[in-house]
């Protein structure tokens, strides 16, 4: 019996992505609060949050279907920076991020048949030191208020300030996809989803 991959998100970057890995999926989004507890570890925070949308969505899954959910986030020092609010709020974050480096984390849930897998991937990004008129030019031209950190590591601001990473790039982007790739070949999901 083969089964049917959901993409529990509306991003397309991780659309793209999995699109690009060669599979066949649809994609619905998967609505919460992106509420953790305060004391929770950061590297632990994404798997919660991906844990939460697998929940939201279990009671519309059938047998035949295998639910994929991820959350991304950015970490400087102790501290977790999610999406801006507005556009100051981007340009405040990048100011923040510039010159330094800084981690992103994205844990991804698997569930079905009958099983979940969940883990979380650490990528290290180094920015170069950005002049304000870099970032204002991108904040303005790319708006990147819907993306962790206020950047797209595969946008104009990735090309020209990202010194260099340590780790994925594509979890980064959103999704670890050799990760991903890995951990549906060791369960034995790989060869049953429908091509």
């Amino acid at each position: 019996m083969a089964y049917r991959l959901i993409l529990a998100s509306q991003s397309p970057r991780r659309q793209a992505l999995l699109r690009e890995m060669g599979l066949v999926f649809t994609a619905q989004g998967a609505n919460i609060q992106e509420d953790f507890p305060d004391t929770l570890p950061a590297q632990e925070v994404p798997v919660f949050l991906a844990q939460a949308k697998a929940t939201a969505m279990q009671s519309g899954l059938t047998e035949q279907d295998l639910l994929i959910t991820a959350d991304t986030i950015v970490v400087l020092g102790n501290q977790i920076i999610n999406k801006p609010l507005n556009k100051p709020d981007a340009v405040a974050m990048l100011q923040r991020l510039s010159g330094k480096p800084h981690l992103v984390y994205t844990g991804v849930c698997l569930q079905g048949l009958g099983k979940s897998e969940t883990f979380v991937e650490k990528t290290t990004v180094y920015f170069r030191p950005l002049t304000t008129a870099q970032i204002q030019h991108y904040v303005d031209v790319y708006a990147p208020l819907d993306k962790a950190g206020a950047y797209g590591i595969q946008d104009w601001i990735g090309l020209i300030g990202v010194e260099r990473i340590e780790g994925c790039f594509y979890n980064v982007m959103g999704l670890p996809t050799s990760r991903l790739y890995a951990e549906l070949e060791k369960a034995g999901w790989l060869k049953l989803v429908k091509s």
